[in-house]
């Protein structure tokens, strides 16, 4: 039996799983797919917001502003690349200016240090490329960029290296409660019990929520679309460049990603969780992105793609203890800026919600750090050569576009959570992500985790059930 129960793999139920091991529990994630990760933490803009946008004495403000401090460190100990690059909130009208001013008060009255408005002149010298017709922009120099993928992982995974257990292909579909003892189940007859359960399931939250009566939770989904190019552009903006924001959302954005890619987007549309990309939606991307900046390298788009995120009607994140079921926590609608405020809210729900209901002793064996998934590309020569004579496998480069070993694969299929295919690896190791798409590695790849896995390539899948490669031997 657990002490903690969580449900959801994504980036809010991987970092509170890992403060959770911070302390003497015994804790278990339950995800409904094949790896974690899988939902919207791994398709969004990976963006660090300063805390701006959110309105003032919401929970939205309040963890935005503190996980934004907090991201440098969690970062550096989970050795996931962060960039502090900055944000501008460019203005092309004299409505927009009226918008920026505002938010620059309402950032100050949330907590935000450093902002101001620069003029056109100032814009133009630190973003060569911004459009001829902006006029002004905020700047929010605490502003950043991470990957979101890359620390979901690493939390999750550093989780387990203290003892915390992952269950993979778990569906919830049943939470019941005797004698202050959870049993949540699966609709393959799997369950597992524990004292208290903390709800971080996405767009699947609310769902989970009415399973325990509590129909009030109201997630809906808004599916946003995205351009990426390669690292060849990387240095055509340095900062992340938002439009003003309306009732949707931020907006389209340019700005760079933490692997010094250039990624535009998203589109907001309401109601719809397709993850397949459009031309309409992607001719939209195009048309903002070309608004903001001139000279958009659009020949360098390498792919596309498009992520679901979930809100709530309440448009603030709701974090709370069940109303009809004693033990039960709610992290539900954890829109944007979920992402920044992940680490403020792991450690609220750990210390305050869940140190409310049962004995927290500290784990006095806890390591939070964990070593990249993927480094050896940034070695020197001299360390490369150390790493190959420890392990022959680091010799090999799969990867050509990015660089990446066999013995980086290897380490993916191994540690913890182990990539059970070939997007699980290239989510570890940036293994495909290049500008080839995997049209080269992809097979070695798959041959590799067959071979790990001791399975016949044909059984080998590209993203989980049904998606393989091959249909069988010819001979």
């Amino acid at each position: 039996m657990f002490d903690v129960i969580v449900i959801g793999g994504g980036v809010i139920g991987g970092l509170v799983l890992r403060e959770l091991t911070k302390y003497d529990l015994r804790a278990a994630l339950l995800e409904k797919e094949n790896d974690v990760c899988m939902g919207a933490s791994k398709a969004n803009s990976g963006i660090v917001h300063a805390g701006f946008d959110a309105a003032p004495d919401t929970l939205k403000a309040k963890f935005n502003v503190l996980g934004n401090k907090m991201m440098p460190q969690v970062c550096r100990e989970l050795g996931v690349k962060y960039k502090n690059n900055g944000s501008l909130v460019v203005a092309f009208s004299e409505e927009d200016v009226k918008t920026i001013n505002a938010l620059k008060v309402r950032g100050e009255k949330n907590g935000v240090e450093g902002l101001e408005i620069v003029d056109k002149t100032r814009l133009r010298e630190m973003e060569k490329n911004v459009s001829d017709e902006a006029v002004a922009a905020l700047y929010a120099k605490t502003g950043g960029i991470v990957c979101p993928y890359e620390l979901t992982i690493a939390a999750i995974g550093n989780a387990m290296d203290n003892g915390a257990e992952l269950f993979t292909d778990f569906e919830v579909t049943g939470i019941t409660k005797q004698s202050d003892i959870f049993t949540v189940s699966s609709a393959e007859g799997k369950s597992v019990e524990g004292r208290v359960v903390i709800n971080c399931a996405g767009l699947a939250s609310g769902r989970i929520a009415s399973l325990v009566g509590d129909d009030y939770i109201k997630i809906k989904d808004r599916k946003g679309e995205y351009i990426l190019l390669d690292r060849e552009s990387g240095d055509f903006v340095n900062h992340t460049l938002f439009f003003t924001p309306t009732r949707l959302g931020k907006g389209i954005l340019v700005t760079q990603t933490a692997d010094n890619n250039i990624l535009l987007g998203p589109t907001a549309e309401e109601g719809n969780s397709n993850t397949a990309t459009s031309a309409d939606g992607l001719s939209f991307v195009i048309e903002k992105a070309r608004k903001m900046c001139k000279n958009l390298p659009l020949f360098n788009t390498i792919t596309s793609f498009a992520g679901v995120r979930a809100y709530s009607d309440k448009h603030d994140f709701i974090i709370e203890e069940s109303k009809n079921m004693k033990g039960l926590i709610h992290c539900a609608g954890i829109e944007s800026p979920g992402l920044t405020a992940s680490p403020a809210i792991a450690e609220y729900v750990a210390e305050t919600l869940v140190g409310g209901m049962l004995p927290m002793k500290k784990n006095g064996g806890f390591n939070g750090n964990r070593k990249p998934d993927y480094f050896f590309k940034n070695l020197s020569m001299e360390e490369k050569n150390e790493v190959i004579k420890r392990d022959s496998s680091y010799g090999k480069i799969v990867c050509r576009c990015e660089q990446i070993t066999e013995g980086e694969i290897l380490r993916a299929i191994r540690e913890n959570p182990p990539a059970k295919d070939i997007d699980g690896v290239k989510r570890r190791t940036r293994a495909g992500m290049g500008r080839c798409q995997g049209g080269f590695c992809q097979p070695y790849v798959a041959e590799l985790i067959a071979k790990e896995q001791n399975k016949p390539l044909y059984e080998i899948t590209k993203s989980g059930e049904g998606s393989y490669l091959l249909t069988g031997v010819t001979k």
